[in-house]
């Protein structure tokens, strides 16, 4: 089974394929329930962070680092996550204040970032190193550029906040390449879940079923462990 999963507004939305069968989209509350559904040998590439410094160097943790210069004009997609202190605050002035002690240069955490924290906690909490042989962090833009042969996608998902048509179907595009029907793309989106959730865990469960080939590559190649002894890298 191979399990491409993205963030929503109602938990997490997932995209799971079996070989005999066609892909399904399913929506789920938390990550726990969706560990135990999939069960224990699943492959599933998640758009999260997994693996949490103490503290961060400019650019953010290595696999930040590595990836950017990969994506062009979308690297902007990619944020710097902030030290794992900083992630379990529940108080934003009280995280920003961790993330400022915790980095160099010092660095506060955007709002934005911030209302990831629950979702990083989410996996921190249940994965451990064990568990990295099948569940791998990746990102919905380093896939696509992985998938395109390198070169990033011409247009954004999103312009100003509000999605972007032609950036969409610019994805929908290259995932038909990779095998995924047109009908299935143009399915209604789980209530709880946006358009652009839905194509990310599409492109996740791509990386899944290349990291159940091993073809998947690791950014950085050669990735440091935090101090739970997690790999800290992105894969597509």
């Amino acid at each position: 089974m191979l399990v491409g999963v993205d963030g929503c507004k109602a938990g997490w939305i997932a995209v799971i394929r079996q070989s005999a069968e066609a892909p399904k989209v399913g929506i789920f509350p938390d990550f726990a329930g969706l560990l135990a559904a999939t069960g224990p040998d699943a492959f599933i590439a998640v758009d999260m962070p997994i693996g949490l410094p103490d503290r961060v160097g400019p650019g953010g943790r290595g696999a930040e680092r590595a990836v950017r210069p990969m994506l062009g004009s979308r690297q902007s997609s990619v944020f710097s996550i902030p030290s794992r202190a900083a992630i379990y605050e529940a108080d934003y002035r009280m995280a920003c204040a961790i993330a400022l002690a915790t980095s160099d240069p010092p660095r506060k955490i955007s709002r934005q970032g911030f209302m990831l924290f629950p979702k990083i906690r989410e996996i921190d909490s249940l994965i451990d190193p064990e568990m990295q042989a099948r569940i791998r962090e990746s990102h919905p833009e380093l896939a696509f550029t992985a998938l395109n042969g390198g070169a990033p996608m011409a247009t954004p998902k999103k312009i100003k906040g509000r999605i972007n048509p032609e950036g969409l179907a610019e994805r929908r595009a290259l995932l038909q390449r990779h095998g995924f029907s047109a009908e299935f793309l143009a399915s209604p989106v789980p209530r709880g879940a946006a358009e652009d959730d839905f194509l990310d865990a599409c492109v996740c469960s791509l990386i899944a079923g290349r990291v159940a080939t091993g073809e998947a590559r690791s950014y950085p190649a050669h990735p440091q462990t935090d101090s739970r002894g997690l790999h800290v890298a992105m894969w597509a």
